[in-house]
């Protein structure tokens, strides 16, 4: 059984993170370090992390992660928003280190006004200049787009340009199994393409560049280029869908982290994570 996790409130502290995802049965934990709808960041306090530290180890040290915010688009062709992408990111990542996380996971952004192959070189140095402003052991950890407009990320040929360019002992992969489906990456239909897609993945990537996985089903169809989440086994990747992805065993030891709407549109749910669980055994 691999470990499965989910995004959490951090609602009254992010201490409560923990306690948040023992309620739900989430062994692994993603949060937002500070508001992903704005510029300025919030540090926590000294002792909010001291507080999390806490009780991260008295819930067993449960691998966690943090998710960047979405207003950060290194690839932009405005040097301005290029240099509030940095600061911004650099900032998360410094949170993400204070609380021993493994990885913070960040959206590649959007080559728009420019063209793709310049995007890319804009991403690639803005994640190097990150790199170069923050020191510590979490992981700078792409996240696959679903693609559509001037999105980057959305390829295989893609991720592999990135991380080929960058450091890989303190970067990796953050695989969205609905962006990959909404971008045409992979249907998941059978054992045999789910197999195909990894093969291709390992020799243009690498299997161990994946981190984590973003567990989530797609409300669109294939190749749709269109981002919206489903609860697991109810969107158009499916029970079959999932069968099949669960039982590629090159990925069974990776951290799978939910990000669906919910029974209730609350998030992250016990529902959810048991039927994941249920793919595996």
């Amino acid at each position: 059984m691999p470990i499965i996790g989910a995004h959490v409130s951090t609602a009254g502290g992010i201490s409560k993170s923990i306690e948040n995802a023992e309620k739900i049965g989430a062994k692994a934990i993603q949060i937002f370090g500070s508001s992903p709808q704005q510029w300025l960041t919030r540090f926590p306090s000294p002792e909010e992390v001291k507080n999390f530290l806490t009780a991260r180890e008295k819930s067993g040290n449960p691998p966690i992660f943090l998710h960047a915010g979405y207003l950060v688009n290194l690839a932009s062709v405005k040097k301005e928003n290029r240099e509030k992408s940095v600061k911004n990111l650099a900032e998360h990542y410094q949170i993400a280190q204070s609380l021993k996380a493994e990885g913070l996971i960040f959206h590649l952004g959007s080559s728009t006004g420019t063209t793709a192959e310049d995007g890319m070189k804009n991403l690639i140095s803005g994640i190097k200049k990150v790199l170069s402003l923050v020191k510590g052991p979490a992981k700078l950890l792409l996240e696959n787009s679903s693609g559509g407009g001037s999105k980057l990320g959305s390829t295989l040929k893609e991720l592999a340009t990135l991380m080929g360019g960058l450091p890989p002992e303190r970067t990796g992969i953050c695989l969205d199994t609905a962006h990959a489906f909404e971008a045409g990456m992979i249907e998941y239909s059978s054992k045999e393409s789910v197999k195909s897609f990894f093969d291709q993945w390992d020799r243009l990537i690498g299997i161990n560049a994946i981190k984590a996985l973003h567990a989530n089903d797609s409300k669109t169809v294939f190749d749709s280029k269109s981002d919206r989440h489903e609860n697991i086994g109810q969107g158009y990747i499916g029970k079959k869908g999932f069968t099949n992805l669960t039982g590629e065993k090159r990925i069974a030891d990776k951290v799978w982290l939910l990000e669906v709407p919910g029974q209730e549109d609350e998030g992250p749910d016990r529902a959810n994570i048991d039927k994941l669980k249920s793919f595996f055994v």
